[in-house]
């Protein structure tokens, strides 16, 4: 089904949906991973990113993404400009990815304080977005729902355990996905939920003894 987002694209500054847009979203999903602007941020473009971004805009929208810009924000075109005003230490590589990289793709690794993090997202058209990949963490979420991403020990019962807490604040899990590297070894979560979550439940969910990190990531989509 072609809906009419699909045809006309996003409200968006800049030229191109999939370059700006797109790019733009990724950076604020990425900013959620840190819990604000990252104080440094190194961005690995991939395929039309890397050869066509900067002509694009790309650079500014993720930066400006990174920063907490939506894609409708005028700032975005002077991104770059206030970012080095603010402090941001970022810079871009160009970088070849797994053969089966979307096109535009980027690699962002980002810290703030003591939180690091290294997350992988593609644009995938009319300000579309997918996130495949944090902290080696195979993933697949889009931003078109509130997000929570935690780390813990796997560990019986942790699933049960965080969907109450969920059912407990009245939210609706949409998606719920567990990748773990090992068995008893650590377990990546991403839990996607109708209504936006607060603070205090992101909050519980840490406080739980065998989760390691927890973020709140906001949608990006409209």
């Amino acid at each position: 089904m072609v809906s009419l987002l699909d045809i006309i694209g996003p409200v968006m500054v800049g030229p191109s949906s999939s370059h700006t847009a797109g790019a733009c979203r990724i950076g604020l999903l990425a900013r959620g991973l840190v819990g604000g602007t990252p104080e440094k941020a190194k961005l690995e473009l991939h395929g039309s990113f890397a050869r066509t971004g900067e002509g694009h805009g790309t650079d500014k929208a993720l930066v400006g993404g990174l920063m907490g810009f939506r894609p409708d924000d005028e700032r975005l075109r002077t991104a770059l400009e206030i970012a080095e005003k603010e402090g941001l230490d970022y810079r871009f590589e160009k970088t070849t990815l797994d053969e089966n990289a979307h096109p535009n793709t980027v690699r962002l690794t980002v810290e703030r304080g003591d939180r690091h993090a290294v997350m992988t997202g593609s644009s995938l058209g009319a300000g579309r977005v997918l996130v495949t990949d944090i902290d080696g963490y195979p993933v697949e979420f889009t931003g078109n729902s509130h997000t929570i991403v935690l780390v813990a020990e796997d560990v019986r019962g942790s699933i049960a355990r965080i969907a109450q807490l969920i059912a407990d604040e009245g939210l609706n899990i949409a998606t719920l996905r567990l990748t773990r590297k090992e068995r008893g070894g650590d377990a990546f979560m991403v839990v996607e939920i109708d209504e936006s979550p607060g603070e205090s439940l992101r909050d519980q969910i840490r406080a739980l003894p065998w989760v390691r990190w927890a973020f709140r990531l906001d949608k990006v989509s409209a």
